[in-house]
């Protein structure tokens, strides 16, 4: 049950449903700048011919952003658990929205003029820099609106913002570059962050603070060191960055090695991203409210890694039996592009999850901070994997490719699980759950 906010003097009240709008502003924020770093690579093939890049230089580019990201997380998250989530939020989403004006003026490729790379890429990477601000503020309101029964929920409901606004990029942007180009979707996509700076202007405020808070809780509750020298943390960190790695090579590559191997038409790879993205996000939801209820985080963290590395490794099998033949046979076709869709919803389907353990771990009032670590992790996975996949194409093509992304979810599945605290004197993990719960634990729920 949701506990009532309590406001001290002089601060605003707020009724209880009001949670509800801070909630629906972060998800409109996340889903604005997803659209952008999830939805331009959906605009892959035809970026590829109208900047005339190769694939070396195209995973280059599409890498840029998620470097800019990667950069920006933590100073951002540490900007926001020192100014808060509104300021943050007003600030990024503000200045993204001009950088990517700016792209409309100068770095989009027109009749008889292609920009160069490097307006191109210094765009991106410029878009990146600033949109980071979103992730670790948005997720900090969450967790200071919402107490620990419905934290899951709706840090999962936060998080399907990212696949939904993949889902309208992948919709939406090929369709606008193709026929409007790119110009106009650089435009769109500054209305969109512009949309959602009102929307976080007119609703995202600090909560007054109640007595169950763990933002109130006795300095003990909390770790005296931080989210930045905490073990734990950091574990959950790597866990969360690892596993995204083959989330990044279905959507930065995914249309490539639809339309390169499977030979599919733009209706088909438009279909397939965009039932990726429909799928996650359903996901995300369901999971978010499943592990609430049960209080199984970890054993779901585990579940999604396991199946994430059978089905990678599957999609690698089935390209070495294609071989050269996919477009040969539409029952193979059909088979790639069902396969490459499951494993795209499943490695998508997790991050609200493991973003609520690792939230709780650091406790509300440092979640901003806890959050930027965990979001550069992911976005320096986001840079390096749209960069090593044509490296690897190179080598041993599309099948060394989904056995990449198969050991990576191997390799992040015990990460994502911490060892339970049995005994022995408070520990700061155990504190904050404490803190966030509201009373005594069990060592499973402190993981």
């Amino acid at each position: 049950m949701t506990h009532p906010i309590s406001s001290p003097p002089g601060s605003a009240a707020f009724p209880p449903r009001h949670r509800w709008k801070v909630l629906a502003a972060g998800v409109a924020a996340n889903a604005a700048f997803s659209v952008a770093f999830s939805g331009i690579p959906m605009t892959a093939v035809l970026m590829r011919t109208g900047y005339q890049l190769d694939n070396a230089t195209l995973g280059l580019v599409l890498g840029l952003m998620g470097l800019g990201i990667a950069v920006s997380e933590l100073p951002w998250g540490l900007l926001t658990d020192r100014w808060g989530d509104r300021p943050v939020l007003l600030a990024g989403l503000g200045s993204t929205a001009v950088a990517l004006v700016a792209m409309a003026l100068w770095a989009a490729p027109a009749a008889g003029h292609i920009p160069g790379l490097g307006w191109l890429g210094s765009g991106l990477l410029l878009v990146g820099l600033l949109g980071g601000s979103v992730n670790g503020a948005s997720g900090r309101a969450v967790m200071t609106w919402f107490d620990a029964s419905e934290r899951g929920l709706a840090m999962s409901i936060r998080q399907t913002a990212v696949p939904m606004g993949g889902g309208i990029g992948a919709l939406v942007l090929p369709f606008v570059a193709l026929h409007f180009g790119f110009a106009a979707l650089y435009g769109l996509l500054a209305l969109l962050c512009a949309l959602s700076a009102a929307m976080s202007w007119a609703w995202v405020h600090e909560p007054p603070v109640t007595a169950n808070d763990d933002r109130a809780a006795p300095a003990t509750a909390i770790p005296k060191a931080g989210p930045l020298r905490d073990l734990r943390v950091w574990r959950i960190v790597a866990g969360i960055g690892i596993l995204c790695a083959p989330q990044f090579a279905v959507l930065s590559f995914g249309t490539v090695f639809l339309h390169d191997f499977g030979h599919a038409g733009l209706g088909t790879i438009t279909a397939t991203m965009v039932c990726v993205q429909v799928g996650a996000m359903a996901m995300r939801v369901w999971s978010g409210r499943w592990t609430d209820r049960r209080r199984n985080r970890p054993a779901y963290l585990q579940a999604c890694s396991a199946l994430s590395v059978l089905l990678f490794a599957g999609l690698a099998l089935l390209v070495m039996v294609a071989g050269t033949h996919a477009a040969d046979s539409p029952a193979l076709r059909i088979a790639l592009v069902a396969l490459l869709g499951a494993s795209g919803v499943c490695v998508s389907a997790w991050h609200g999850v493991a973003y609520t353990e690792l939230a709780t771990l650091a406790g509300a009032s440092r979640a901003g901070t806890a959050l930027g670590m965990a979001n550069t992790s992911v976005f320096l996975v986001c840079f390096v994997t749209p960069f090593s996949i044509p490296h690897l194409l190179s080598l041993q093509g599309w099948p060394l490719v989904w056995l990449a992304a198969s050991a990576c979810a191997l390799v992040a599945m015990p990460l994502l699980v911490l060892r339970p605290v049995r005994s022995g004197p408070v520990h700061p993990v155990s504190g904050v759950a404490k803190a966030c719960h509201g009373g005594p634990i069990k060592a499973r729920d402190a993981a």
